[in-house]
């Protein structure tokens, strides 16, 4: 017979030692789906996880996208982690990601082409703004009616992309478009645009941003008063209260956190990466970012170690596709395997396994 029993404390060593379990067995499972689908399974993974790193042919354009593809990722994972640790649940970052971008990118093209330097600042506070104000619908209906807040960030999920579908072909498409879906391109709006700071390296300011939020969420976790509360109202919500910990500004703080930072990456991946609004914008950073937050164990240096494993799998999943035929169906189900294995192991930091045989009552 085959039983879990509840340990007396979580194991600090199965805490741990899960996500680098669970990358073991994405792999395994991973190469079992790939053999299924009449590829080679070495192959495949070698493509994912070592050529984009170095592979010559393939190292000089991947490396520099390892930053650019995580940087959202860190971004909105720390947002999220925080959240998740007081045991606030912020499903709809994809959204708040979304508005942000719209946010930020519509308060930049109502002064084009103005080359004020002003422009891409105040683009970065309206992105975050945006994403702030799209968290608080949900964090104001807990607070005030009680309600899920993890259906209603995830419904908004939903009414973002459908305001994103309606600006790209309305008020934000470019003129000069010639009737295509989609805004001007603001990579090439010198006053709007998110360059490279580090030529070949890939980072730009959302880098710079996610490198500042970590730093801001360690410190928080570990030194800061408020960080105390949100670890105590996720591990004993009822001891948080004896504490003095007031649940609704820490849904109010750790939902509106969450958003401003999602749509900082948002308007940075806006102004940079992509370059424009347009209806395929959104590309699941902000539903990627939760298996980056658990992956990491909710710690923001975990976060970022995560983030870069998380990129390179876009990346290399991205270069698979195309070397080897691989379908992009099949890389969003590799991905979401991390996730999937991570809460099946995670079971034992609470439990062990117990072996033995079935009693028999008469």
């Amino acid at each position: 017979m085959i039983a879990l029993e509840k340990r007396a404390q979580p194991s600090r060593v199965w805490a741990w030692a899960t996500p680098l379990l669970a990358v073991i067995l994405t792999l395994v499972a991973g190469g079992l789906m790939f053999a299924v689908l009449g590829k080679d399974p070495v192959a495949a993974l070698r493509t994912i996880f070592y050529d984009p790193l170095f592979d010559a042919q393939f190292a000089s354009y991947s490396r520099p996208q390892l930053l650019v593809k995580a940087a959202p990722l860190i971004l909105i994972a720390t947002g999220l982690a925080l959240g998740f640790r007081a045991g606030i649940w912020n499903i709809g970052a994809e959204g708040q990601y979304i508005i942000g971008a719209l946010c930020g990118a519509g308060a930049g093209l109502a002064l084009y082409p103005s080359d004020s330097p002003l422009i891409f600042p105040m683009m970065v506070l309206a992105g975050a703004l945006g994403g702030w104000l799209w968290a608080m619908i949900p964090a104001i209906l807990k607070t005030r009616f009680h309600t899920n807040e993890i259906l209603v960030s995830l419904l908004l999920v939903y009414v973002a992309e459908n305001l994103l579908a309606s600006m790209a072909v309305g008020t934000l498409r470019n003129p000069d478009g010639g009737g295509f879906p989609g805004s001007r391109n603001l990579s090439q709006w010198p006053a709007a645009a998110n360059p490279e700071l580090i030529p070949g390296t890939g980072a730009h300011w959302g880098v710079v941003a996610a490198i500042i939020a970590v730093i801001f969420a360690y410190i928080l976790l570990q030194k800061h008063l408020l960080g105390f509360h949100i670890r105590l109202a996720g591990q004993s919500p009822r001891a948080a209260r004896f504490a003095g910990v007031v649940p609704e500004r820490l849904v109010i703080f750790c939902l509106g956190l969450s958003g401003a930072l999602a749509g900082l990456a948002g308007i940075f991946e806006a102004t940079g990466p992509a370059g424009q609004i347009s209806i395929d914008f959104n590309v699941g950073y902000g539903f990627t970012a939760i298996i980056v937050a658990f992956l990491g164990r909710l710690h923001p240096i975990g976060i970022v170690l995560a983030g870069l494993l998380m990129a390179l799998t876009y990346i290399g999943g991205e270069l698979a596709s195309f070397m080897l035929g691989i379908p992009i169906a099949a890389i969003q189900a590799f991905q979401g395997m991390l996730l999937f294995f991570l809460l099946a192991v995670d079971v034992l930091t609470n439990y062990r396994i117990r072996l033995g045989r079935r009693e028999v009552r008469a």
